[in-house]
């Protein structure tokens, strides 16, 4: 038997072994799931972690016959075995890599052709807000900007030209929760598409293809990653013609991440579900600590049992999450930038989801591309301060805040 025939049924029967080991791994327990997902050996050398293959094309036998790969922007090994790592994390089918979560939600929308219509909620993180308004806009996309927490309001937005409705839950950063079953209801009714950024709770303590969505999206650079070295964006989903059209968007467009990044997020996701324990954990206590504090006007957590989507969190989440917003009693631009600038342990920096603890100002920073007068009109005012706690001891968090805010 020649080399190249024994690898072909090596390789065959390694790939039907791959497929029989994923059915398995999406019933198994979240934790198992998480350390386990696309993580096969290596089958030509046993190596447990996916090696990182570094190359931009792969030599073929004959033309148009290849061992599954032609040429790396269309497929690469490590990717594909994180996009079906990102696959079973969210309990979908098929899973797509790009190069950042922009990059992914820039796929969804060149899914719509102009005069298409799109609902998305009003509080969303600024870099989709710029996407959609700066960009899609001028191609004759229409965009209608509703407080998605609130079902009427989408349903009274809904007309013959929507397409799809975006939706973060919680949003970012006031931390709204938004019902994904009732949503999914409407679209489904109507024929739209339904998509999830993800990014906030993370596949850990939301699944929302379970809930009704279409497509999940995930800024991976956040808590998939988890260790703020990495760029990534994903889409999730079941369908396989919107798998389709999604793979044609991403191979013709081009925005695929990297191997080594991919191999950075896989590393990533093997510990996902032990860090957001603890970010689950100092989020409640922080969030606490800030609502009890004399010199904080309001916090923003939607694990507060008077959080107005509380109950609503708490039937489609996990947990409750390590994202906290605040603002100060004291609203001044002085008061504000000390408290911004004297933390010694949270990192003033745009970003979240790291094990490490970042302070942000949305309003110059991750959203000051959202016009003020719209910031304002929807909650997001200018002395509000957004927090992303880590896996820090939780007491030395708090006694860092305390110092800074005073």
């Amino acid at each position: 038997m020649c080399r190249s025939y024994a690898f072909i049924i090596c390789s065959d029967l390694f790939h039907h072994l791959c497929s029989r080991i994923l059915k398995i791994i999406q019933v198994m327990k979240i934790a198992t799931k998480f350390i386990h997902a696309g993580a096969e050996p290596d089958p030509s050398t046993g190596a447990i972690m996916t090696p990182i293959y570094q190359t931009s094309t792969y030599v073929q036998e004959a033309p148009g016959k290849n061992k599954g790969y032609e040429y790396a922007r269309s497929q690469n090994p490590t990717r594909k075995a994180l996009e079906d790592a990102f696959a079973i994390i969210e309990n979908g089918k098929y899973g797509l890599a790009f190069s950042s979560g922009v990059a992914a939600t820039d796929a969804v929308i060149k899914l719509l052709e102009t005069g298409d219509e799109v609902i998305a909620g009003n509080d969303l993180y600024g870099g989709t807000y710029r996407l959609f308004t700066k960009l899609f806009e001028k191609f004759g996309i229409k965009f209608t900007y509703v407080d998605a927490s609130d079902i009427t309001k989408i349903r009274s937005a809904v007309t013959k030209k929507t397409k799809l409705v975006w939706i973060e839950t919680p949003t970012n950063p006031l931390l709204s929760i938004i019902d994904i079953e009732a949503v999914a209801s409407i679209t489904k009714e109507n024929k739209i598409l339904l998509a999830v950024d993800n990014t906030f709770a993370s596949p850990y303590l939301q699944n929302p293809l379970d809930l009704g969505a279409d497509i999940v999206m995930h800024s991976v650079t956040k808590y998939i990653g988890g260790h703020s070295d990495l760029i990534q964006g994903c889409l999730v989903v079941n369908d396989h013609d919107l798998r389709e059209k999604l793979y044609f968007i991403q191979k013709s467009s081009g925005a695929v991440p990297g191997p080594m990044d991919c191999f950075l997020a896989l590393r990533g996701i093997k510990t996902l579900h032990l860090r957001m324990q603890r970010h689950c954990e100092n989020g409640e206590k922080i969030a606490h600590f800030l609502r009890n504090h004399p010199k904080v006007l309001k916090t923003y957590w939607c694990g507060f049992e008077d959080h107005p989507g509380y109950a609503i969190a708490k039937k489609q989440m996990r947990g409750f999450g390590g994202m906290i917003s605040f603002e100060l009693k004291d609203q001044s631009v002085e008061t504000m930038n000390k408290v911004l600038s004297s933390t010694k342990l949270f990192s003033l920096a745009e970003s979240l989801g790291g094990v490490e603890s970042l302070i942000n100002h949305p309003a110059t920073m991750t959203h000051a591309s959202i016009p003020r007068e719209e910031r304002i009109k929807n909650g997001l005012t200018d002395s509000l301060i957004r927090l992303s706690v880590g896996v820090e001891d939780a007491d030395d968090l708090i006694e860092d805040l305390k110092q800074a805010i005073g």
